[in-house]
């Protein structure tokens, strides 16, 4: 996905035949955020809205009203939730339904911060629903009309307009709410007119860029082709109507017009678009993170902290390169987390002259030695795999430890990109768990404590996997991928992803906590058609995280580069007002 950030190379800065693979040039999934072929999907998905926006426009769009059903009335409703809970409503029809529940899942990972979630179709929802919750929100994916029924029930758009609980409406379908409850009814509650607002001015969705919020400025970077628009609410003023609070600004480039991206009145909080594709580190989809509290958590006083691991330490590592960084953030006060790799191996002999080579913590003392010193001087142990790498295949790159996935396969097109090719065919929880066993074993052989946090190689496993590892762990720290089928209660479509970072803890759909990795990491080169990360792009990142009130900077660093640029990095970072933490201070 855009912006994800992937760990790589333990031999990065050894010579070798081989060129090295830079952590930052593996971002995930690709920039669309999602698998390949959802990723194809968004083109046709973007043309058919804007087709469908078309004709509303022309009141020549016929959308039926979904079905009035027996059940639907009757339904008795469970007990309202206790503590704090979200509702999580979702399209699932249409020929692009399925993007419906990987956006659920993303929203759902989120409000897993705050408390309990219950995630439906809005299919689904039966009268008196919103009140059983502390906030809802509707992911509006599908737009009904033409050959797509409206699949919202009645309930739904009644319920909304007469509670008072909050409810969030992102994208598609408000228009039709307006309808079932009558325009005027709308207008007097909310202030503005959805039936008379677009994605596009002028015939084109523009070239919107930037988000302003907070006074943060947040990017936008979608494809031509691929930009299903941001919707321009039609606000009305004068007497009789309440007043709309403008919560974020959208910016077109070409034009330098200015429209919302999100507003609120009375109990609805709107927000233009689905923000969870083509994300980066300083994307629009952060105020949408911040929006949240609102909602869930109104309360939550403003707090920054910024957390800084390790990466890719390994049995190979050197010894007193990881001593120079221990005593660098010792000195700065700063607990920190250290990313091991308890076995090296190089199958095919590419660092080492064509030489099968393999070795664990065991049989690296000073290494251990090492570990354990930076553990005495602020270290949290962490485990990031096994062995980092997959059989005696080029995953993508050398079949090296710290170079290649582990948990699943991947290989470099004629274009230079990482290209996902789904779990290895092996895969299982008895697979997964034989290795994580194995892993733990090795510490154990070498005198080391038992890591109870989890990085996964390279931020990609299975659904299976994901849960092996959050019933070994109590926590992982890292990015992840979220498959089709978690939430339907459907097989899991290994084709069919989301990935998705946080700037806070969650409890994710696969019921794991999940620390936050926001920012990325320091790399100094270009890779596979992504840029080099600097200090300053870091800093950058964590500046528009400002905008979460209570919101994480979390980035790596791999020890085998100069001190210097970690230095810079985390000066920037405390110089924005964060606060550096240790890993287990995350979840609090």
């Amino acid at each position: 996905m855009g912006g994800f950030a992937l760990s790589a190379g333990a031999e990065t800065s050894k010579a070798g035949p081989v060129k090295p693979r830079p952590s930052y040039g593996l971002k995930g999934v690709g920039a669309a955020s999602v698998s390949g072929a959802a990723t194809n999907d968004l083109k046709a998905w973007a043309a058919a809205r804007l087709a469908n926006d078309v004709k509303r426009r022309s009141r020549t769009l016929t959308i039926a009203p979904a079905p009035v059903t027996k059940a639907a009335t009757t339904q008795a409703l469970a007990a309202p939730a206790p503590g704090t809970s979200a509702l999580v409503l979702y399209d699932t029809t249409g020929p692009y339904g399925y993007l419906g529940e990987l956006y659920a899942m993303a929203v759902a990972n989120l409000a897993g911060h705050f408390g309990t979630v219950t995630s439906k179709p809005v299919s689904a929802y039966t009268k008196g629903m919103v009140e059983q919750y502390t906030t809802t929100v509707y992911i509006g994916s599908t737009y009904y009309g033409g050959t797509i029924p409206d699949a919202i029930p009645a309930a739904f758009y009644q319920d909304v307009q007469a509670s008072s609980r909050p409810v969030t409406w992102i994208g598609d379908n408000i228009w039709s709410m307006a309808n079932s409850v009558g325009i005027p009814a709308f207008e007097q509650k909310y202030g503005w007119d959805p039936t008379n607002s677009y994605y596009e001015v002028g015939g084109s969705v523009g070239n919107i860029n930037q988000v302003t919020y907070k006074s943060q400025q947040l990017t936008r970077k979608i494809p031509t082709g691929y930009d299903g628009g941001v919707l321009h609410p039609a606000i009305l003023t004068g007497a009789g109507y309440p007043q709309v609070t403008q919560l974020a600004e959208a910016t077109d480039a070409n034009s330098g017009a200015t429209s919302p991206w999100a507003i609120r009145s009375g109990n609805l909080t709107y927000v233009g678009e689905i923000p969870f594709t083509y994300v980066s580190e300083s994307d629009r989809v952060i105020v949408f993170e911040d929006l949240l509290f609102d909602g869930l958590a109104p309360q939550t006083a403003e707090r920054h902290r910024a957390f800084v691991r390790l990466e890719d330490i390994s049995p190979k590592s050197d010894p007193t390169q990881l001593r120079t960084m221990a005593d660098y953030l010792y000195g700065q006060k700063i607990t920190y987390g250290i990313n091991v790799i308890p076995v090296y191996t190089d199958p095919k002999g590419v660092y080492n002259n064509g030489k099968a080579e393999t070795v664990s913590l065991a049989q690296a003392p000073q290494v251990v030695s090492a570990l354990k010193y930076m553990l005495s001087h602020g270290a949290v142990l962490m485990n990031h795999g096994y062995t980092h790498q997959y059989s005696n295949v080029n995953n993508p790159y050398t079949g090296v430890t710290g170079d290649d996935f582990e948990f699943f396969r991947a290989h470099v097109d004629a274009s230079d990109n990482v290209i996902y090719d789904g779990p290895p065919a092996e895969d299982s929880t008895v697979w997964a768990q034989s290795r994580v066993t194995s892993a733990l074993a090795a510490f154990t052989a070498a005198g080391l404590p038992k890591p109870t946090l989890w990085t996964t190689p390279h931020y990609a496993a299975s659904a299976a996997d994901y849960k092996v590892f959050g019933q070994n762990y109590s926590a992982r720290l890292e990015r992840s991928l979220y498959f089709a089928g978690t939430l339907s209660g459907q097989p899991v479509n290994a084709g069919r992803y989301i990935g998705q970072f946080f700037p806070y803890a969650v409890k994710d759909v696969y019921g794991t906590t999940v620390l936050p990795e926001n920012i990325g990491n320091y790399e100094p080169l270009p890779y596979n058609n992504h840029p080099a990360r600097l200090p300053a792009d870091l800093i950058a990142s964590a500046k528009a995280n400002l905008a979460v009130r209570d919101g994480v900077a979390s980035f790596f660093y791999h020890p085998y580069y100069d001190v210097a640029p970690l230095q810079q990095t985390v000066d920037g970072i405390r110089a924005l007002g964060y606060t550096f933490v240790g890993p287990t201070d995350l979840n609090q």
